[in-house]
């Protein structure tokens, strides 16, 4: 797997991950400290306010709800941004429920400084 699709298999990891502390940990090595995500008019900055953010989605649709998000295989880099598109599937089968899109602009260390979320894509 190349470098650019390996941001966005961590990426999506992020928001399936069931437990707390390995959520958090996986925060702070994708994001910066003051890494910002925004999708619609929702903006979050920070370690804490991204952590309630994905623990939030990840309440609302792969716990409750029982689905998993994966990242398509199009991940694509120029210079500071990367750009993917994430998938929403039922847990037991194929079937694509939602996409996404991200854009990420990334840090000279290879973290998210920004995250613009785009759905539907």
């Amino acid at each position: 797997m190349d470098a650019t699709q390996d941001i966005a298999e961590r990426y999506v990891a992020v928001w399936n991950e069931t437990d707390p502390e390995r959520r958090r940990r996986q925060i702070a090595e994708l994001w910066t400290p003051a890494g910002q995500h925004y999708v619609d008019v929702r903006e979050v900055r920070g370690y804490d306010a991204l952590e309630n953010r994905i623990t939030g989605s990840h309440e609302k649709n792969v716990r409750d709800d029982g689905h998993r998000f994966r990242a398509a295989k199009d991940a694509r880099r120029l210079r500071d941004v990367v750009t993917f598109h994430w998938e929403m599937l039922p847990a037991e089968t194929e079937t694509v429920l939602a996409r996404g899109l991200e854009f990420l602009i990334m840090s000279e260390d290879g973290r998210v400084l920004a995250d613009y979320q785009f759905f539907p894509a």
